[in-house]
């Protein structure tokens, strides 16, 4: 596995503003609006992005009985879920990048489909076409729920937002010198050509174009973000 990789999966609690938090807030929406109203059957999962499985893993922990589908384009993070979810045997590993992932039928629909710290690197055109795929691929009242950086809508705002980061790094470090090296990560993420984030309102409004209901931005935290959708709707609406 890439050094870069490896050191995400190491210390992302060490930079990624309440990471933990998200994880709560995903949990509790997965209660509230996929466990209980599924009756009959086992919850299917799509984590796109998964990385080393630890979002699904997440869910998993609080229905066990979910069928979970994890998509990444490395077989390196890949190898890295299926040993963290080994416990849970069914799940369905594929490796695949979102680019390539759109332009698959994988001939299943889902429940609760989501992301964490992935879609950002997609361009604004990238993500329409994925947000429309993910639409395409939920079943009705599906929830999909992305974990996010987005981009300010001006450009102090950003600047603060990155500051605001660098603060929480900072103030963390206060109780565990383990937080001090990481300073320089909102620095290194502003500059990295890879990360292509969009406002907040530019993806919202592509959900809410697409077909999606309930759409918003459920948490907050300068740049960082959950928002998502459910598809109430049986009609789809093409938009690409």
């Amino acid at each position: 596995m890439e050094k870069s990789a490896q050191e995400y999966i190491d210390n992302a609690d060490y930079y990624i503003i309440e990471r933990k938090r998200l994880f709560e807030i995903i949990k509790s929406l997965y209660n509230y609006f996929i466990k209980d109203k599924i009756k009959k059957r086992s919850v299917q999962v799509l984590d796109i992005g998964c990385g080393d499985g630890i979002l699904t893993e997440q869910i998993l922990k609080i229905d066990e009985n979910a069928l979970a589908t994890l998509v990444d384009g490395s077989t390196e993070m890949l190898e890295k879920a299926k040993k963290r979810l080994f416990p849970y045997s069914k799940n369905k590993y594929i490796e695949s990048t979102f680019q390539k992932l759109i332009k698959k039928d994988l001939n299943a629909n889902y429940d609760f489909i989501i992301s964490s710290l992935a879609i950002h690197h997609l361009s604004m055109d990238q993500k329409r076409s994925l947000f429309q795929y993910i639409y395409n691929h939920l079943n009705l009242y599906g929830l999909f729920l992305n974990i996010d950086t987005v981009k300010a809508p001006f450009d102090d705002l950003e600047r603060f937002y990155l500051a605001l980061w660098k603060e929480w790094i900072i103030e963390k470090g206060a109780k565990n010198e383990v937080f001090k090296k990481f300073q320089h990560i909102p620095n290194q993420y502003k500059n990295n050509p890879d990360n292509h984030p969009d406002t907040l309102k530019k993806q919202l409004n592509a959900l809410k174009l697409i077909g999606f209901k309930n759409i918003d931005c459920y948490y907050k935290y300068g740049i960082f973000t959950i928002y998502g959708g459910q598809k109430k709707e049986s009609s789809k609406i093409n938009c690409n």
